[in-house]
């Protein structure tokens, strides 16, 4: 027992105290820490003093902080630097250790005394206080956090909010509704001073001001005929306020020879109403259409043959039509789901310490390469109708909203130049699967009903993409970056373009929410959500800088490679060339990270090499006398490219905050042991994947 009243002290002092004035040294203050809020954005739960794990062998360099649950994201809240970091892209919207909620695909709980741990779903219980909580998120990434010096029932709580909150049961629910509602529009229902989003008719801004069209109007479809020359094809408003479909656009693009009467009786025998829809005109005339499949039996042979007709006139030189079944021809969306499950396992799951043997056959077995060359394989047969045989393409699927959408958007980029550009790229994905009717809201499963309708094939026509930006690298003036952050995006609810699974549920829905929240929309159908397009609400104009490829040669210029003039459309794609894209599956491994190795070195060297050429030709047009562009400086040429040279003198060294997995930093996700000597790293050195089954090692496409 300690004494109430502290002893008095028995020792006297004979000396006299010390003249000297003691200063108190002043307390250090301690900064509050505290989440970087968006407009709508509320905090739901929090707990102090929990642990961020760096690494699994050591604690030494993990992080100390807060943990904050928000109807946004979860966010990680620390003074601490973090250890090994050099290099930072950093998104406007996120933190350096945000996770938005709608990228957690799994939220696990542990505890280590009682040996237990649990997978949580919304409104669960949790009868045990975690002492660790393991994030599982779409874009591969998987974080810890730990509790030991934190209180047990703040931890529980957090844990259950983070649970709760990234399941949401209604599509409004999503953070973006709140976050539109709060910065848009005032108490009144008017907008903030103006401002547009970006997500209505203007368009969606893109990289250096580049209007992305949006589709939701007739003009844009009359500039997409024109900018093909369709002539024989017209804008059709028969779908306005939805009244035909409501999973296709209000305005679509069909033959001159069909009547709208026509096609208003012809809807009622397609799946989902959906009539044929015009995608592409080739300069030889021949189009690509798609539509889902004819329902009534009795009806199917009087309306293909209506259908082809209709087709057939549009071409001037009359040519046939060649339908092409993708239910028959490709996998299902099951399929690559399942194969997509598989390689997050290989990739982040299951341990390397394996054989080359073993984890090179691991790979080949999750079949996503496999499926890749698939979808590329078939799209290039197509293009070899429309552009060798001069024949009209008609895309036929179930629902015309999944595999339709693949393919379509593979054979234009393929065969037209326009779609390799960034600002055609992002005009195609507008074009084919947002206003087509791509089920985002249930193929990204943002409310988490169900695994059954989940199927990642965005990401698969992205990986398709890359595969053709890897072996044709001239032809394209986006890089891997580019994609990598546009399928990144998908997990931001904040913009329109990945929330919904068609313009009428977005317009439905927006609808509801204003009534809900007393915003009067006025002339507008719909809230104006931002669109992602506008890539400055992510990112710098510096960051964006990366979206540039050095080795773009224009949309009208010849692809060289190895010496020799290539054709893009009609190049050869060998089944062996088929790689795992690396930046997108492995670069959360800190491990895995190649320190100034990887394509981002000769990404470097090249960018440095087209700055100092467009040096020279600005130096040589001044001293013609003629301006770099109209009102342009010289400077303001330059900044196209990330890298840049600092005089023609002078080769910048190569920075060394470079790796293969610039310009992410995986740092701070679950790491693993070392995996030198083992498969991935002989992989990660140079080594392909190569597809050993003997029928597509000998075939080419």
């Amino acid at each position: 027992m300690f004494p109430v009243k502290p002893l008095k002290p028995t020792f006297k002092s004979y000396l006299p105290p010390l003249q000297t004035e003691v200063k108190k040294s002043p307390q250090p203050t301690v900064r509050k820490l505290e989440a970087k809020l968006l407009p709508g954005e509320i905090v739901v739960n929090e707990v102090n003093f929990v642990r961020k794990c760096i690494a699994t062998d050591t604690s030494k360099q993990d992080l100390w902080g807060k943990l904050v649950c928000t109807n946004f994201k979860i966010s990680f809240i620390t003074d601490d630097a973090v250890p090994l970091l050099k290099f930072q892209y950093r998104n406007k919207f996120l933190g350096e250790h945000d996770i938005p909620l709608t990228c957690i695909e799994q939220v696990v709980t542990v505890n280590d005394a009682k040996r237990k741990q649990k997978v949580l779903g919304s409104n669960q219980k949790l009868k045990f206080n975690p002492t660790e909580l393991i994030i599982y998120c779409k874009d591969f990434r998987i974080v810890r956090f730990r509790f030991d010096e934190a209180g047990p029932e703040s931890a529980k709580k957090v844990c259950l909010a983070i649970a709760h909150y990234s399941q949401p049961a209604d599509p409004q629910l999503l953070f973006g509704f709140e976050y539109v509602g709060k910065r848009y529009y005032n108490p009144a229902g008017d907008k903030v001073n103006g401002v547009d989003p970006g997500g209505g008719g203007d368009g969606g801004g893109g990289v250096e001001g580049v209007q992305t069209p949006l589709f939701d109007r007739s003009s844009d479809w009359d500039r997409e005929i024109k900018r093909t020359g369709g002539s024989e094809w017209r804008v059709c408003s028969i779908n306005e306020s939805y009244v035909i479909s409501l999973s296709l656009p209000e305005y679509c693009v069909v033959p001159v020879s069909l009547a709208d009467q026509d096609l208003k009786q012809f809807s009622i025998f397609f799946t989902g109403q959906r009539i044929p829809l015009w995608c592409w005109n080739h300069p030889n005339g021949s189009a690509l259409v798609r539509m889902s499949t004819i329902k009534d039996m009795v009806q199917q042979r009087k309306l293909d043959q209506r259908i082809c007709n209709a087709i057939t006139r549009s071409h001037p030189q009359r040519s046939d039509v060649y339908k092409s079944d993708l239910d028959k021809s490709l996998p299902t969306i099951q399929d690559v789901q399942a194969a997509f499950v598989r390689l997050k396992h290989i990739c982040v799951i299951d341990p390397f310490e394996e054989s080359d043997e073993k984890w090179l056959s691991s790979m080949e077995s999750t079949h996503w390469l496999e499926y890749v060359r698939s979808f590329l394989k078939h799209s290039a047969e197509l293009v070899y109708m429309l552009d060798g045989k001069h024949v009209s393409v008609i895309l036929q699927e179930e629902e015309d909203r999944d595999l339709n959408c693949v393919i379509s958007s593979l054979v234009q980029v393929m065969l037209d130049p326009h779609f390799r550009s960034i600002a055609g790229f992002q005009s195609l994905v507008q074009k084919e699967w947002v206003m087509a009717g791509y089920r985002f809201l249930d193929r990204c499963n943002h409310l988490k009903k169900s695994d059954k309708v989940e199927s990642p094939l965005f990401l698969l026509f992205l990986d398709c993409v890359w595969q053709l930006l890897d072996q044709y690298p001239a032809a394209f003036e986006f890089t891997e970056t580019y994609l990598t952050v546009l399928s990144d995006s998908l997990w931001i609810p904040v913009f329109s373009t990945f929330l919904f699974n068609c313009p009428q549920q977005r317009a439905e829905h927006s609808r509801e929410f204003a009534r809900s929240k007393n915003i009067h929309l006025g002339d507008e159908k719909v809230l104006q959500f931002p669109s992602v397009w506008d890539w400055s609400q992510q990112f710098t104009a510096k960051d964006q800088a990366l979206f540039n490829n050095p080795l773009y040669v224009g949309k009208s210029a010849t692809c060289v490679q190895n010496g020799a003039v290539k054709t893009f459309k009609r190049t050869k794609l060998l089944s062996s060339h088929i790689k795992l894209w690396k930046l997108c599956f492995l670069r959360w491994i800190p491990e895995a990270q190649i320190n100034n190795g990887g394509y981002i070195t000769a990404f470097h060297k090249v960018s440095v090499l087209a700055d100092e050429i467009e040096m020279l030709q600005n130096r040589l047009r001044q001293y013609k006398g003629t301006p770099s562009t109209p009102g342009g400086s010289p400077e303001t040429e330059r900044c196209k490219m990330y890298f840049r040279a600092s005089n023609l003198s002078d080769t910048p060294p190569t920075p060394e905050y470079l790796t293969s997995s610039f310009p992410f930093s995986p740092v701070g996700n679950l790491c693993r042991r070392s995996i030198l000597g083992t498969p991935l790293s002989k992989f990660l050195s140079g080594a392909k994947i190569w597809i050993s089954t003997e029928t597509l090692a000998n075939e080419t496409l």
